[in-house]
């Protein structure tokens, strides 16, 4: 170990360019007797691996529902013997690798995997297994990172590893939909750990090529239109919420955005209504807003919000207000900030070169991940695979866990981080 850190010490003095230095590192770390004990251990961990993620995919996380797995994966990350195991007052759960810097002082990195899933209460969790597939709603995104992040702290520990950072190894709640980042943004804006985490890596992703260094900005509102309601056919010829949500769907829909940078919206969810025989005195629908430029998408929320007022005005003008107004209210439920962490930041540049070193191709690219909150706050945060999955949001999620694939996943994440714990 000593010799790891003395040959890691070298290369960040020696060598003037990132990624060479980047290349550096991760040789000497993958190429220590320590590695290769952690890949030893990774390939008799399979079988641990596997169970846990079958336990924790089992256990129902829907959104802003997350108290039964979070207390679960509190009580695995007791487990591991990791310091200062605890839940915040947001539902996250976490626990800390020492570090061997100075107590006081020494920076954080927090390494991160989601507890919630986007499947609502009610929905049939149990996992099938066909082969070396696993499938269950939420089994790959985000429960195989939370899985992986105990196989990995188990690793470190039987390979002995050591890092100057303290690691902070948290499942975190509300990174889906309508949970809009809340258990990142607790951490970083109000948790204990605030003024100390330095560094951000996220696990959440399948293919472990593609590496998330920026953050896609996105806005999300609910707009609720409000009207006297009446019988559909005795009150016929009032103003309908109906009709006037129905005209800003319409206008909505015909706005043009740029290709580049990326802009997109979306009319999620619509809902409202009495019965098939009634004016309806409230409607709302659910729209997504999201674009690479925060410019862009400032320029698309206030095209958006023109076009609610047109709709109401229109509605109020072409049908009788005799019995009242039609209205909306426009409330804001998603706001997720943008940025980048440089491509040419030492994160980045050795996340790349893991990638590398296991015969896979990096390659950059924006995501609406975790990683949005530190990156907007000006802290070097990426998002990294988990292993290889496929169908996530759907009922026919799967993950594959053929050993092979699995440990050099394994590997990949743990390169990662060690070289993060520099």
């Amino acid at each position: 170990m000593k010799l790891l850190q003395l040959i890691i010490a070298f290369v960040f003095v020696a060598s003037p360019a990132a990624a060479q230095t980047a290349d550096a590192l991760v040789s000497a770390i993958i190429s220590s007797a320590n590695f290769k004990s952690a890949t030893t251990f990774f390939e008799g961990d399979h079988d641990r691996f596997i169970r846990e993620l079958i336990t924790l995919t089992e256990i129902p996380a829907p959104p802003f529902k997350e108290k039964a797995r979070a207390a679960a994966y509190l009580e695995m990350l007791r487990g591991l013997g990791l310091s200062d195991v605890e839940m915040d007052a947001e539902g996250n759960v976490m626990g800390i690798r020492r570090g061997t810097g100075n107590a006081a002082n020494r920076p954080v990195l927090a390494v991160l995997a989601h507890l919630d899933t986007v499947f609502p209460e009610g929905t049939d969790v149990k996992v099938t297994r066909d082969g070396t597939k696993l499938m269950a709603p939420g089994v790959g995104d985000d429960t195989r990172g939370l899985a992986l992040i105990l196989s990995i702290v188990r690793a470190m520990d039987a390979a002995r590893f050591q890092t100057p950072k303290d690691i902070l190894f948290v499942g975190n709640v509300g990174e889906e939909g309508e949970g809009d980042l809340r258990g990142v943004k607790y951490l970083l804006q109000r948790g204990k750990y605030k003024d100390r985490i330095k560094s951000f890596i996220s696990i959440d992703g399948g293919d472990q090529g593609p590496v998330v260094n920026g953050a896609l900005g996105s806005k999300r509102y609910r707009v609720t239109f409000k009207g006297p309601g009446g019988h559909s056919y005795n009150a016929f010829g009032l103003v309908s919420p109906a009709f006037a949500m129905g005209t800003a769907i319409a206008k909505f829909s015909r706005v043009m955005v740029p290709a580049k940078p990326r802009t997109t919206f979306s009319v999620g969810v619509v809902g409202g209504g009495t019965s098939v025989n009634s004016i309806p005195t409230e409607m709302f629908m659910d729209v997504d807003m999201r674009s690479e430029s925060p410019g862009e998408l400032n320029k698309l929320v206030t095209i958006f919000q023109a076009i609610i007022r047109e709709a109401v005005d229109e509605e109020n003008r072409t049908r009788s207000t005799a019995q009242g107004k039609v209205g909306a209210d426009v409330k804001l439920i998603g706001d997720r900030p943008s940025g980048e962490t440089a491509i040419s930041s030492s994160l980045v540049q050795s996340t790349t070169a893991a990638v590398k070193a296991f015969g896979l191709t990096p390659t950059y690219g924006i995501g609406s991940t975790d990683s949005n909150i530190p990156i907007s706050l000006g802290i070097p945060a990426v998002t990294i695979g988990r292993g290889n999955s496929a169908r996530s949001h759907a009922l026919d999620e799967w993950v594959d866990i053929e050993k092979q694939s699995s440990v050099r996943a394994a590997q990949v994440a743990l390169t990662v981080i060690l070289a993060a714990a520099r």
